[in-house]
């Protein structure tokens, strides 16, 4: 669906990590939609380098970016010669920073803010070199285990990503105090949907679940799992949410997600019904007590009102347009 009625002939978009998840959407929604926009996709792209924790340091994908015509540039963020070259040989009407370190169990602090927090504020200021406006990725990490429904200035974070992208909004606001252009932070919530199968681990449990169910195994749940409840937020309205920040005039930090909170079990029993099949959940201890957000709900009334966001996929209808996309995923990679 196009979001906005805008021309965009003649402007150029940067997507950095436009080969994950989030960016490689962005960057083949406005290919669809905006097909007179000149789209530079920027990202380190995956090797074999991992954290501490064992999983990938960076999860771009080829594979995510089939289809895509535009212009690819493999680089890192935090390579300030790469960042000088994008200031010299480009100029960007818009920038969206989607690239991170976004891994929640990653304990490497000095690579997370070095990546998440330094790295944003050189391209704060290509951004303003290039007059271009700049929409970036917070998340709905920085509010940890504040109550709901979390809203934006009562935050929490209990783990180093949480802070480095409260870091992020906090240098945004610097910023704007200083700046015309415009900044738009996204806090997104748990976000599901197409081109996240690389994500590896760190993929939703929408799409982990699915698979569990596609290969015959019973889906194992933390106990109580009913009353685990999370703003989940299909990737359309992600995407929706990016293009219609561009139209603001009004710059600052926006909660993404549905403003409900729904449950784990939800996505099982609404998978079960999409796949056909009736398989009996397992319930285990969740190891994550303590540490665990176990209620999110975003209070989105200001994103509204601000960015005229409608979210349009209640948790049925969204599983219900990825579950082919699951199953795609499932056969081609898996099975």
């Amino acid at each position: 669906m196009r979001y906005i009625n805008d021309d965009l002939r003649d402007k150029t978009i940067l997507i950095t990590g436009g080969a994950g998840f989030i960016g490689s959407n962005l960057a083949l929604y406005f290919q669809n939609y905006h097909p007179d926009a000149e789209v530079v996709v920027l990202d380190s792209f995956r090797s074999t380098k991992t954290l501490s924790n064992g999983n990938l340091v960076s999860f771009g994908h080829f594979k995510n970016l089939l289809g895509f015509n535009g212009e690819i540039i493999g680089g890192n963020i935090n390579d300030i010669d790469l960042l000088k070259n994008l200031r010299n040989e480009y100029k960007f009407d818009y920038i969206f920073h989607e690239a991170a370190i976004s891994d929640t169990t990653a304990q490497e602090q000095d690579l997370m803010i070095k990546t998440n927090v330094n790295a944003y504020k050189d391209l704060l200021e290509l951004a303003i070199s290039h007059n271009a406006s700049m929409i970036y990725a917070s998340s709905a990490a920085t509010y940890g285990n504040a109550p709901s429904p979390q809203t934006v200035g009562k935050e929490s974070p209990q783990n180093v990503y949480g802070f480095s992208k409260l870091s992020m909004d906090n240098l945004s606001y610097r910023y704007m105090k200083k700046t015309d252009i415009l900044i738009v932070g996204l806090r997104y919530f748990n976000v599901y949907g197409a081109r996240e199968y690389f994500k590896n681990t760190t993929s939703s449990m929408v799409l982990q679940f699915g698979h569990q169910l596609l290969a015959g195994k019973n889906p194992r749940l933390f106990e109580n799992s009913d009353k685990i409840l999370r703003d989940f937020i299909y990737v359309e309205d992600i995407i929706q949410a990016n293009v219609k920040a561009m139209q603001t005039s009004k710059s600052g930090v926006y909660n993404v997600g549905t403003g409900k909170a729904r449950s784990f079990q939800d996505i099982v029993d609404i998978l079960q019904k999409e796949l056909g099949t009736n398989l009996s959940c397992e319930y285990i201890k969740n190891p994550f007590v303590g540490s665990y957000q176990f209620h999110t709900q975003a209070n989105i009334q200001i994103t509204k009102d601000t960015l005229a966001y409608e979210p349009r996929f209640e948790m049925e209808d969204g599983i219900k347009a990825y579950v082919s996309e699951i199953k795609k995923v499932y056969e081609e990679e898996i099975k």
